[in-house]
């Protein structure tokens, strides 16, 4: 339902925070990786996972898309709620979180408050493939959010409708002339070529 809310940081706490977006103050918990990444901040832009239970509608924000849906898959598995899943992701990092699961170190998994030996187990033999099949190196790709220049150029000419090959390969051949164009260039540039 939310993709992320952008707006004023109104109040911060270690586990929640109050974002002001358009006059509206949300009430949004978060991990204590999160809080790390925007304590400094005024304002900021959180990923959101909207969590609904019969006695309550819950929003979760991250600083990272990858964290989010690190979280989504940690809640995915049973025995793990929203509650669990942030304190999961607030007592390690999400990377070391990544790598444990996929390496199937039990051990590094039990350590956090609240999951046991079978839920660690659980949360590895459910994950374990889907995180492999993402790669390793997913949540180091989310970190770099902004896509460059020449792939955002190549996903609005091939929004526009043309074919992905043909519009790759203007575009490799205006960058290597012009390397320093905008986006907005490079895409008026590549549809006199197109």
């Amino acid at each position: 339902m939310y993709d992320y809310l952008n707006g004023k940081l109104v109040f911060k706490a270690p586990t929640h925070i109050i974002l002001d977006v358009g006059g509206i103050g949300y009430h949004i918990h978060i991990s204590l990786t999160t809080f790390a990444l925007i304590k400094e901040q005024e304002n900021c832009k959180l990923y959101i996972s909207f969590q609904v239970r019969e006695d309550a509608h819950t929003l979760y924000g991250f600083a990272t898309e990858a964290e989010r849906q690190l979280f989504n898959h940690l809640i995915s598995v049973s025995g793990i709620g929203p509650n669990t899943g942030r304190m999961i992701l607030s007592s390690i990092t999400p990377e070391e979180i990544q790598s444990a699961i996929i390496n199937g170190q039990v051990a590094i998994i039990q350590k956090i408050k609240g999951i046991g030996p079978k839920t660690a187990q659980r949360v590895i033999l459910e994950l374990q493939d889907k995180l492999k099949k993402e790669g390793s190196d997913t949540l180091l790709q989310f970190r770099s959010n902004r896509p460059s220049v020449p792939e955002e150029a190549l996903t609005a000419l091939v929004m526009l409708g043309f074919a992905r090959p043909q519009a790759e390969k203007v575009l490799n051949t205006i960058t290597l002339a012009e390397p320093d164009l905008t986006v907005e260039a490079l895409i008026k540039s590549a549809l006199k070529k197109l």
